[in-house]
């Protein structure tokens, strides 16, 4: 496929309003939103990042762990007694579909391997209830379409893990580059990586993973050139490195070196890898002058600075911070300074399909 665009089209989304990234500065008033009602939230996927969601949420003002969905019975057992989450808002994946009964869930925040999503945020909608997805949001643009299209029709949001979005420094340089301080953008450089370990987890495995390390770490350097440069990238060239064939078979990408060109002339050089440890780098330069953020999308604390010194937000706890804004997204109609939704999480497989088939033929591939 060489144009993104077209599929678009095809897939109607221009009718379901998928423009191009826009932000708007109205987000930039406070981190926590403390009043008003709480969202009552559900957990499918109680591995390790399930887990710190969970312990987040011992924090947010305005989300709480109220219900458990897993297909390891020993783990429900052990979550119900950590997070005294009462026996009826326990689910498996074959049952949970009864949750459009029970009141004590508005949201399920979906925490599985990334081929598993599609359907499981389908049967959250029909349930009735509101989706967070992690990200990726599927392992396909067409999976992602189908979700969209699915909550659209149930009438609940359908919302994406980005995390990043709500990072009071990362948010603090958004603003900068928005309010001119780093003048017209002229590069960005994002690096996501590290070493990855067991060579039988899912994440090593296509048909679960949907791919290799684009998927699980790239998606911050995808994600993060758009949100930093403001601009959606309209070409990609990329090549791919592979040095151990058994770890990484085919369909499993181990290394991808990415190129993106923006409307105005702006470029980004990017890394995606599962073989170097340390990568975890933004850069961003303007005219008038820089950010740089190191480590950029871990868990925290992110640090950084620009032309003008250190960046000094307050450091949160990102989990925490994202779920009470979600909490104020759903009930209040806030959006933050870049979007969270359905669409953006369509926006970034778009463009990661861009990659795999420019990584593939050697060719320039047109976004739109």
């Amino acid at each position: 496929m060489t144009s993104r665009r077209n599929f678009l089209e095809k897939m109607g989304l221009t009718a379901m309003g998928l423009p191009l990234m826009t932000h708007s500065t109205d987000y930039l008033t406070s981190y926590h939103v403390l009043d008003g009602p709480t969202l009552k939230v559900a957990i499918m996927g109680l591995g390790s990042y399930g887990t710190r969601v969970a312990e987040a949420m011992k924090s947010c003002k305005r989300a709480k762990l109220t219900g458990v969905i897993s297909g390891t019975p020993s783990k429900i057992t052990d979550w119900q007694s950590k997070y005294g989450i009462p026996e009826k808002n326990c689910y498996n994946y074959e049952n949970f579909d009864a949750v459009k009964d029970n009141p004590d869930i508005d949201a399920i925040y979906v925490i599985t391997p990334n081929a598993l999503h599609k359907d499981q945020v389908i049967r959250t909608a029909k349930a009735g209830k509101h989706a967070i997805c992690e990200k990726p949001m599927g392992i396909s643009s067409s999976e992602c379409v189908e979700m969209i299209k699915a909550c659209r029709d149930a009438d609940v949001r359908l919302l994406v893990g980005y995390r990043m979005h709500f990072e009071p420094n990362t948010v603090e340089v958004i603003r900068m580059r928005m309010e001119g301080e780093l003048g017209t953008i002229k590069f960005f450089q994002g690096q996501s990586g590290f070493r990855i370990g067991n060579p039988n987890q899912w994440r090593l495995n296509k048909e679960l993973a949907g791919g290799g390390a684009m998927m699980d770490i790239g998606i911050y350097a995808v994600n993060g050139s758009r949100y930093m440069v403001g601009e959606e990238p309209i070409w990609v060239t990329a090549q791919e490195t592979k040095t151990d064939p058994v770890k990484f078979p085919e369909g499993v990408d181990e290394t991808i070196q990415f190129q993106f060109g923006f409307p105005s002339g702006a470029v980004a050089s990017c890394l995606s890898t599962y073989s170097m440890n340390g990568l975890d780098r933004f850069f961003l330069n303007g005219t008038e002058g820089f950010a740089e953020m190191q480590p950029s999308t871990g868990y925290g604390p992110i640090k950084g600075r620009t032309h003008k010194g250190p960046l000094t937000e307050p450091i949160v706890t990102h989990q925490t911070l994202q779920m009470d804004e979600m909490a104020a997204m759903i009930f209040d109609g806030k959006e933050p300074i870049v979007s969270v939704n359905g669409e953006e999480g369509l926006k970034d497989l778009v463009i990661m399909e861009g990659i795999y088939e420019a990584a593939k033929t050697g060719k320039r591939v047109n976004l739109i």
